[in-house]
């Protein structure tokens, strides 16, 4: 996945932006407000931190040497992926994953405000 297509794919899920709150070099993707990725798209290697149940956040990382503890981040709620090192179809399902972990946790008028059209 190209860091293009990892910007790509986060802005298509229902209200999504991408902010820089820390910086232009830093992109901050949301969700209502909320964050659900986090990825320096010209770094190398490219690497996201992206939400995760801590019970398969640990799973993850014992499976996969592409996936460490978030850095700067709550390493109970937080995996870093290196994007290189999974195939695309894993990377979309726990950037999906993160995307749905943040609804999950905003107020139910926010939940059913994003299932409009």
């Amino acid at each position: 996945m190209t860091p293009k297509q990892l910007r790509a794919f986060c802005l298509e899920f229902n209200a999504a932006t991408e902010e820089f709150p820390f910086g232009p070099e830093t992109s901050v993707f949301k969700v209502l407000g909320k964050v659900f990725a986090l990825t320096a798209l010209d770094g190398k290697p490219l690497t996201v931190n992206l939400k995760c149940d801590p019970d398969d956040a640990v799973r993850l990382r014992e499976e996969h040497a592409a996936i460490v503890p978030g850095w700067h981040m709550n390493k109970r709620h937080w995996n870093t992926v290196d994007v290189a090192g999974l195939p695309d179809r894993l990377v979309r399902e726990l950037i999906e994953d993160s995307y749905d972990l943040v609804v999950a946790g905003l107020p139910k008028a926010e939940r059913l405000r994003l299932d409009r059209a």
